[in-house]
């Protein structure tokens, strides 16, 4: 009986000092600092940021950082970047690339489980994906085709007013089956298409570079375009946009078509909106889809109530001008949305150079400028920047290199710092100006908040994210950015 006794009282003395020890312990750790996230949450009480890196030297490629920052009650001297989450502008349509016919090709023509691989990869949701929600398409051939060809060839000589030859056929091969890919990893994608030019036989030279659409064939082009939409839902491909010409005061390029803005406007007000209008159409017409220094173009046709009516919006390119040319013509037409449908990456790139750029002027730029969306121009190329067109770019270089295996390029990471954090539907929120620091803030339909920033000075930089009062203090070094998640 003592012995069972003692054997009793021992184990409770035993007990209890484990039980110490272990809180000794736990209250050390929390006294070191060395904490679990929980704990730090519940020490911090406020909210975690993740944050992703990519780096001029490519030392971090849309790295997630293993540090997690916290909004915090604190004051320092360090530049300060305020999110207004109360002021709103545009709801986003998306980030992604220009799927050309060269694209398709090159993607289509991998083994059947490296391409569903690089698709989910590319508009996935998955953790390893960068979730692109935006393509744009050529109606007909781009210069990034291998060859040149429209719906409705005809030998010389020869024309086809009812249309009775139209045919997909040409995008059956590739890009069809590629979008029919999409669709099902992604469904809600949204697609533009652009044509380059139209047929040869509707144009005033006869020849698939340069040359205007001659007047008395508008109805039948107008009726052409119905048809592209509506034979691509019959294909099980939506189309939710198209712009009427892609570079209109570029006819230098093949295929490539002039479309001065008078004509845009008569195109669009006696034939391509009413025969929308007749045939039920939704899809959404964007006019000019050319460079920034001529705005006048878009506010010329929308100043037309006839046209006016029947367009959403202006898409823009900034191979010239200035990208506040968007807000130009978002400020004179407020009730007309602006997109940003296109910007090479040329071959070889300089990745530092070509990654600040594109970050400061597009995807901080154009959507600070009211865009709708960001897209690059070509989704892939292979090593030699082909296929193309004869006469169409060399030296485009894709989002990825796809030769004896895929590469990643500049572009790549470009996009995937919004595309994999600001999903459709996301809204553009206030967040204070820099020139050191540019910066674009978005509020997602999840209820997350979105920072992406560059540092666009010379040295590294420490600065304050404000909100509701508190700071979180991080660093960029010069060249680098981030997206902040929270």
């Amino acid at each position: 009986m003592r012995i069972k006794n003692s054997t009793g009282l021992f184990f409770f003395l035993g007990l209890c000092l484990c039980f110490g020890l272990a809180t000794a312990c736990k209250n050390k750790e929390k006294s070191s600092g060395s904490v679990t996230s929980t704990d730090t949450n519940a020490l911090q009480g406020s909210t975690r940021i993740s944050y992703w890196l990519t780096m001029p030297d490519k030392s971090e490629l849309l790295k997630k950082q293993e540090q997690v920052l916290f909004f915090k009650t604190d004051t320092n001297r360090f530049p300060t970047i305020r999110i207004d989450t109360a002021t709103t502008y545009q709801e986003m349509d998306g980030f992604g690339f220009s799927l050309t016919g060269g694209s398709a090709y090159l993607i289509n023509k991998l083994a059947a489980p490296d391409r569903e691989a690089l698709l989910k990869e590319l508009f996935g949701t998955e953790v390893n994906s960068i979730g692109i929600s935006y393509l744009r398409i050529s109606i007909g051939a781009s210069d990034l085709n291998a060859s040149v060809f429209s719906y409705n060839d005809l030998p010389k000589g020869q024309t086809d007013p009812e249309l009775k030859k139209f045919s997909l056929a040409p995008d059956k091969v590739d890009l069809i089956p590629v979008l029919k890919s999409i669709l099902l990893i992604n469904p809600k994608i949204k697609i533009m298409g652009s044509p380059w030019s139209a047929p040869v036989w509707m144009k005033s030279n006869g020849n698939t570079v340069g040359g205007s659409l001659l007047p008395n064939y508008y109805p039948v082009y107008a009726k052409y375009l119905t048809r592209y939409i509506t034979e691509m839902k019959n294909e099980g491909i939506p189309i939710d946009a198209i712009t009427i010409q892609n570079e209109p005061l570029n006819p230098d390029n093949n295929p490539s078509m002039k479309m001065l803005a008078t004509e845009q406007r008569d195109f669009i007000k006696t034939h391509l909106g009413p025969a929308f209008k007749a045939a039920g159409l939704s899809t959404k017409i964007i006019l000019y889809d050319h460079n920034c220094d001529h705005p006048e173009y878009a506010t010329t046709i929308l100043a037309d109530p006839a046209a006016n009516q029947y367009i959403d919006g202006s898409a823009f390119h900034l191979y010239g001008g200035e990208i506040s040319a968007l807000s130009k013509v978002h400020d004179a037409f407020s009730d007309k949305n602006v997109y940003f449908t296109e910007q090479w990456v040329g071959g070889p790139s300089d990745f530092g150079r070509d990654l600040q750029w594109h970050v400061q002027n597009l995807i901080i730029g154009a959507t600070r400028n009211w865009s709708k969306n960001v897209l690059e121009w070509n989704l892939a190329s292979d090593p030699s920047y082909k296929p193309h067109t004869n006469g169409g770019c060399t030296q485009c270089e894709g989002a990825l290199t796809i030769g004896t295996y895929v590469v990643r390029n500049v572009s790549y990471y470009i996009i995937a710092h919004a595309s994999k954090f600001v999903p459709a539907g996301s809204v553009r929120i206030g967040s204070d100006s820099s020139p050191y620091l540019p910066n674009v803030a978005f509020r997602t339909p999840e209820g997350k908040t979105v920072l992406i920033v560059l540092n666009a000075g010379t040295s590294s930089q420490t600065f304050n994210i404000l909100l509701n009062g508190k700071i979180a203090t991080t660093s960029l070094s010069n060249g680098t950015v981030a997206t902040y998640v929270w």
